[in-house]
């Protein structure tokens, strides 16, 4: 492994995530506000929510209440005044209903001089979820478009219509107080819609695309849920006022700063990767070919969020696959390495957030006899990558606002003026 390239990648990978932390844009956003003369709730919901309410509690002058519903492990501890709860991800499960149930509970019967603190960050969809059909046919219909490679949009149009809370219907339910919603987004193109299937803005997508999508993905539906799917959402809400602090545009600016910090040109590709995760892997792979004799060190950025599709059942995340896609054709070069991370901290359903390959990787996967296209058919770049050091954990993060991947290429001049510098400074301590 390039033991150099790697504490360059995760240096860069740190310094990005600590400028995308919700704390002071939730501070921001508060510092004006102004209650109506009645109650003051937070409802904070998705894997950033207890970092999101805690700044808010910080902020605030009157709180009369809360819930705070984040993914497990999530969660740092009590709030005063607020119920933190922790539910599932990706799929929803019971405390998540339960946590949904006891949120709507607290927003019933309010007047026009309340005020809902409504904070959403990336995973809220699943986390702030009350059917209409069984949990059991909900999850199933979650597992059939993720298995199937359906995006995040689609995911969430079939979903709002299956749901009491999603597509508008949280902020309807709070009417007529205000719902003062800051959004931490962790969708392309920040589709206010989307992030979190949209609870508190009208929903843009009707029931023609739903139907359109479970067709597509030749979705089993029980003909309640098919039902459903004809009954529009809210169009129109007018006790919304919106605001977006975080995305992943800044994510990809941050990483590009601390690159260039560490005296790479910084080259900044997209915030809308939005592809197969082993394509994107190969994209990158191959930029670092088509640029590893340029004589300069340069960093390769793209923001967004790719899929999976399911062809095994190994264990993995689209970060990881991304990574271990990325290691054949990058193998053999001296000064390459791509590495992909989740901004949440967590890839698919396990405890890493993303994955590093170099040109030394495949040589690597090869000496512990893993066959790479075999992994990669099953699905299960976890083991890979942990075989061979190439997992990223950092644990969660505070933050949401979908993936970074980055190519860097690191020049022989500059790995020798590095290491150079590390001589000197190492003698004068």
């Amino acid at each position: 492994m390039n033991h150099a390239l790697r504490a360059d990648g995760e240096q860069i990978l740190r310094s990005a995530l600590n400028v995308v932390q919700p704390d002071a844009a939730v501070r921001r956003t508060l510092q004006s506000f102004s209650p109506g003369g009645g109650r003051s709730l937070i409802v904070a919901i998705g894997k950033a929510a207890w970092q999101m309410a805690r700044a808010a509690v910080d902020t605030l002058d009157q709180v009369d209440g809360g819930i705070v519903i984040t993914k497990y492990g999530h969660s740092k501890g009590d709030i005063p005044g607020l119920l933190c709860l922790e539910a599932g991800h990706p799929v929803p499960d019971e405390n998540s209903f339960s946590a949904t149930r006891k949120a709507l509970e607290l927003t019933c019967g309010l007047s026009t001089d309340d005020t809902v603190i409504f904070l959403i960050s990336g995973g809220g969809s699943a986390l702030f979820e009350l059917p209409l059909i069984s949990g059991d046919e909900l999850a199933h219909i979650t597992r059939q478009l993720l298995a199937r490679g359906a995006d995040i949009v689609e995911i969430n149009c079939i979903r709002k219509r299956l749901s009491m809370v999603k597509g508008g219907r949280f902020a309807l339910h709070c009417a007529p107080a205000r719902v003062l919603s800051i959004v931490l987004s962790d969708v392309l193109g920040d589709g206010l819609d989307s992030i979190a299937s949209g609870p508190a803005y009208p929903d843009s997508c009707d029931s023609a695309m739903a139907k359109s999508i479970a067709e597509k993905y030749a979705l089993e539906l029980s003909d309640k849920a098919r039902a459903l799917l004809d009954v529009e959402t809210p169009k129109t809400l007018d006790n919304v006022q919106t605001y977006i602090n975080g995305s992943v545009r800044e994510l990809c600016a941050a990483a590009a700063a601390a690159a260039a910090k560490l005296g790479y040109e910084p080259i900044y590709l997209t915030d809308r990767l939005s592809c197969e995760a082993r394509e994107a892997g190969r994209f990158l792979s191959s930029i670092a070919q088509s640029h590893a004799n340029s004589g300069k060190s340069l960093a390769f950025i793209a923001g967004g969020e790719t899929v999976v599709h399911l062809t095994g059942s190994g264990l993995g995340g689209r970060n990881q696959e991304l990574a271990l896609a990325a290691c054949e054709g990058i193998a053999g070069l001296k000064n390459a390495a791509v590495l992909s991370l989740g901004s949440d901290g967590t890839d698919g359903p396990t405890d890493a957030a993303g994955g590093y390959v170099d040109g030394d990787t495949l040589s690597a996967l090869q000496g512990c006899r893993i066959e790479l296209h075999e992994v990669l058919r099953d699905n299960d770049a976890y083991h890979a990558l942990k075989a061979v050091g190439g997992l990223i954990i950092t644990g969660p993060t505070g933050t949401n606002v979908n993936d970074v991947s980055i190519a860097l290429l690191r020049s022989e001049k500059q790995t020798h003026i590095r290491t150079s510098s590390n001589i000197i400074s190492a003698k004068l301590n």
